[in-house]
């Protein structure tokens, strides 16, 4: 089978169920981003990140993957799809809890940075709210799956604690940040 098909040389482009759509509408948009998000967390993975968020980073990797598809299957197709669900933002605020007991408690806003891996995923978090509001725009014009947006939002958060506790595993000091 070849990678290429040709069928998007025009600049559109097929949703799962067979709708054709312009490479420019808000639900590529939204999906494209989901799936840059996707490549940001494999790149965090590459730096070789501590054990508890390796596993996390490669759960999420999975999840992102049903994200991408549930936005690419409007819900009024036929085309069977998994969609991402409470089941899976109630493991991330339990991912979120577990870690933050073991961070100091924020006193003031903190400046992106830190090792390699935390700064990727301080990358991966405005990557990821760039995709929620991608998929805030699409669902002002389409229906998608109730708890796409939810997930997105829980999922900025998982990853700035993510970031954090990767820097603080790395020794990396957070640089508060301070009004000039």
């Amino acid at each position: 089978m070849k990678i290429y098909t040709k069928k998007g040389d025009t600049g559109n482009t097929s949703l799962f169920g067979g709708d054709r759509v312009s490479k420019s509408s808000e639900r590529i948009e939204a999906y494209g981003t989901v799936d840059e998000l996707n490549s940001v967390v494999g790149f965090a993975l590459s730096l070789q990140p501590c054990d508890p968020v390796k596993k996390i980073l490669e759960e999420l990797q999975h999840h992102l993957f049903v994200v991408g598809a549930d936005l690419a299957t409007p819900l009024q197709t036929r085309t069977r799809v998994d969609r991402i669900g409470e089941q899976q933002i109630q493991q991330m605020e339990s991912h979120i809890d577990e870690l933050e007991e073991e961070l100091p408690a924020l006193k003031n806003f903190i400046l992106p940075g830190g090792s390699q891996c935390g700064a990727v995923l301080h990358l991966a978090r405005t990557v990821c709210r760039r995709a929620e509001r991608a998929t805030v725009v699409c669902h002002q014009t389409a229906p998608i799956s109730e708890f796409v947006i939810t997930y997105l939002n829980r999922l900025s958060d998982l990853l700035f604690v993510l970031a954090r506790y990767e820097n603080r595993q790395s020794n990396y000091p957070e640089t508060p940040w301070t009004p000039q």
